[in-house]
Parts: structure tokens; C-alpha cells; sequence
């Protein structure tokens, strides 16, 4: 794609990096047949290729609308198009870079703003949100439907075993997770226990900042980052082997400290090697011998692979092989690239069309009957769960059961 941004764009590293990417784009189209938004709207700019060609004309110094801004905010980031875009466009990465410049140069309505704002004030802080939880679970009764469905049923998460392995891994425990689902963070805990493998719990580590990031709180989200790097790099020196997630978005956000932290030149280097020491639970488990955590029940599973663990991570397949092998029954979902409409505070932001793709992705997770419905991010779980005939659990949920 030939371009003509403006110095003022072009003239910073990011405009630079901004201008690569855009100049990779070969119109071929084929992103637009696995976005989500695409298929349901049927507009060219609600499309990736369309949403590329809206930020090549900010870039370049045209006017931007509030047609434009909707199009962007309807991107639910889940970067389908990256999967399937033959020229390797790094469009989660033009996305984030024109958010921000749109952010910056043209600020929102007064409503969107404070809205962002309380969501962002609330939800990344663990202590503030449960809080939150606690005052809607007491009122769920009075609550629309829509919203009850939102609110899960208290779980216990049983205890945690002590530390006793020379093997050690960071757990990223998270925000909204330990909240909505305490169960999760407790099973892998307790799985991996019986790996062999101790999951250390550190404290002062805590959103991994991929709320602020993803509505353009850049600086904000780097403040989290630091934080979590500031927690786990003792731990990190001390040995330890991973920093294990089990939510896909937090995982994929950790990931990309690296790139987040480029330009910061105290913390840079260990932003790179924290972005090294990630895994995915399921991508950690794949490499360990799993007949100690062989359930004592299996039976037919629909699993939901979360944008962020497939199309993010690059991880699609490895959670379903690692149920096959263990005996799950996987039942085939149709379309399985397409996102449930979760991602993230999109579900909150723009709930119409987040409900539309929840209604499509749960006909299709229970089209072949299965007993349960599986995935591997709490908002995805979160999501299918306020909607869901079958029961929803997180995977590693699964395998929390001893070997008969």
C-alpha cells in the first residue's frame, strides 16, 4: 500500500512503525472473511481492510469522524486477520498505534470518556472490583436478566498446596479472575502440585495492563506493567522456571511487554525477558508427562479456543490435543476461528454486537450436544456462561480431579 503520511506522524518511531505496516497491506481482502464484525455488518469499514484504510487517511491528515472512531471501537482486537492475512500484517499493532494517536489528537465525548474512565478505574484493581461483585451479587435478584447473567454463583476454590518443589512457576493470579472465578487460579495450583511443580502466588503483581492498553490508555497500561515486572523479577532471579497464565488475554498481553517497553530504557531488557518467560497453562502442560493428572471422568467436551490463545499466542490446537490425550471426547464446533464477542471490556462497550456473536458462537459450542463447554480466558468463560444451556468451566478445571 503506497502512503503519504504527515511529518508529524511519520516523523516519530511509532508513525514509522505505523507506516511499515500499513505499507505491507496488499488489499488481497482475505482478512475480511474471518472478521467477526465484517460478517455481521457487511460494511467494506467494518472490516479490517476497511478499519486500515480509515487509519491510513488519519495518518496521512485527513479529518476524522465519529463514523471513524465507531469503526475502530466495533474492532474487537481478536486479530483473526493476522491468522489468515498472507502479507503478515501486524494489524493488532496498527490498531493500538492509531487508538492512541486518535486518543490523543481527538479527544471522546465527555460520556465516553467518563465511561472508559469508570471501567478503567474499577476494573484492573482486584480489591475495588470485588467490592463491586459483592454489592451486585446481593442485588442479582433485582438485576435484568441480561445483567444477572453476568453475575456467577460464589465459588469455593478449595485450598492451595504449599510450596515443596524445586520446580517453581510464577501463577499470574490476575484481576477480574480471582474475583469472578477464584476456582481457576486454585486448580492449576493444585495441578501442577501434582506435577511436580510448585505455582508460587507473588504478591504485588496484578492486572497485566491489557484493560488500559486496549482502550488507549497506553502510559496507564505501562504503570501496570512495570508493576507486575517489579513483583516477579525477584522470584524471576531467584529461578523460576515461567510465568504461567490461564487467562489467553493476560497471557498474550504479557507477551508484548516487550514491544509495550521498548522505549523505556529501565525497563526494556527485563520487560524482554519476562515477555520470554510466558506460557500459556496449556502450552506448559504440553511439554510435562500427564498421566498424574489423569481424570478420573472425561466425557464430551465443546471447547472454545479464545482469539487471544489462537489468533494472539499462535497457540490454536495445543489445548485440544492435550484434552484428546487425556480422553476428553472434543465435539466440533463450527467456525471455531470466529470470537464469542467477549474481548475484553468489548462485551460492556458495545454490547449489541457482543451479544449477536454470543448468540452464533454458543449455537455452534452446542450444536453436537456436549456435556460441557470449556475455554481458556475468564472473560470468554465469563461470556459463554451468562447465555449458556451447559455448564462453562475453564479447562484446567477439568483435570482437577486425582487419578482413581
Amino acid at each position: 500500500m503506497q502512503t503519504r503520511l504527515t511529518p508529524r506522524h511519520l516523523d516519530t518511531p511509532d508513525g514509522q512503525i505505523a507506516d511499515a505496516i500499513l505499507r505491507r497491506c496488499v488489499h488481497c481482502g482475505l482478512c475480511t472473511g474471518v472478521c467477526p464484525t465484517y460478517q455481521l455488518l457487511g460494511d467494506e469499514l467494518e472490516g479490517p481492510r476497511g478499519r486500515i484504510y480509515l487509519m491510513k487517511q488519519w495518518f496521512e491528515g485527513q479529518a476524522v469522524t465519529e463514523k471513524t472512531r465507531l469503526r475502530l471501537d466495533h474492532c474487537l482486537t481478536c486479530r483473526a486477520c493476522e491468522t489468515a492475512c498472507p502479507s503478515e500484517v501486524e494489524y493488532g499493532k496498527l490498531l493500538d498505534l492509531g487508538r492512541e494517536a486518535l486518543e490523543r489528537e481527538s479527544p471522546r465525548s465527555w460520556f465516553d470518556a467518563g465511561q472508559r474512565g469508570l471501567i478503567r478505574a474499577i476494573l484492573p484493581y482486584r480489591s475495588r472490583f470485588a467490592v463491586l461483585f459483592r454489592l451486585a451479587r446481593i442485588l442479582r435478584p433485582l438485576l435484568p436478566p441480561v445483567l444477572r447473567g453476568k453475575i456467577p454463583e460464589p465459588a469455593k476454590p478449595g485450598n492451595r498446596p504449599a510450596t515443596r518443589h524445586a520446580r517453581t512457576v510464577l501463577l499470574a493470579e490476575g484481576c477480574v479472575q480471582p474475583v469472578l472465578n477464584p476456582t481457576i487460579n486454585a486448580a492449576t495450583a493444585r495441578v501442577l502440585d501434582r506435577l511436580g511443580i510448585t505455582a508460587v502466588q507473588v504478591e504485588g503483581e496484578g492486572c497485566c495492563g491489557a484493560l488500559s492498553h486496549h482502550l488507549a490508555q497506553t502510559d496507564e497500561a505501562r504503570g501496570f506493567m512495570r508493576r507486575n515486572i517489579d513483583a516477579w523479577w525477584p522470584h524471576i532471579e531467584a529461578g523460576a522456571e515461567a510465568i504461567v497464565s490461564t487467562a489467553s488475554g493476560c497471557g498474550l498481553m504479557i507477551r508484548e511487554y516487550a514491544w509495550a517497553l521498548r522505549h523505556d530504557p529501565d525497563y526494556a531488557a527485563r520487560a524482554e525477558r519476562v515477555s520470554g518467560l510466558v506460557r500459556d497453562i496449556g502450552e506448559l502442560l504440553a511439554d510435562e508427562d500427564l498421566t498424574p493428572v489423569q481424570p478420573v471422568r472425561t466425557g464430551r467436551i465443546a471447547f472454545h479456543a479464545p482469539c487471544t490463545l489462537q489468533h494472539g499466542q499462535k497457540q490454536g490446537g495445543v489445548v485440544e490435543t492435550l484434552l484428546t490425550g487425556l480422553g476428553f471426547e472434543l465435539t466440533p464446533v463450527a467456525e471455531a476461528h470466529l470470537c464469542c464477542g467477549s474481548a475484553g471490556t468489548y462485551s460492556l462497550l458495545q454490547a449489541a454486537i457482543s451479544n449477536r456473536l454470543l448468540t452464533d458462537k454458543l449455537a455452534a459450542l452446542t450444536a453436537s450436544a456436549p456435556e460441557r463447554i470449556a475455554t481458556a480466558n475468564i472473560g470468554c468463560l465469563t461470556h459463554l456462561q451468562s447465555a449458556s444451556p451447559v455448564p462453562v468451566c475453564h479447562w484446567i478445571e477439568l483435570l482437577d480431579t486425582p487419578a482413581a
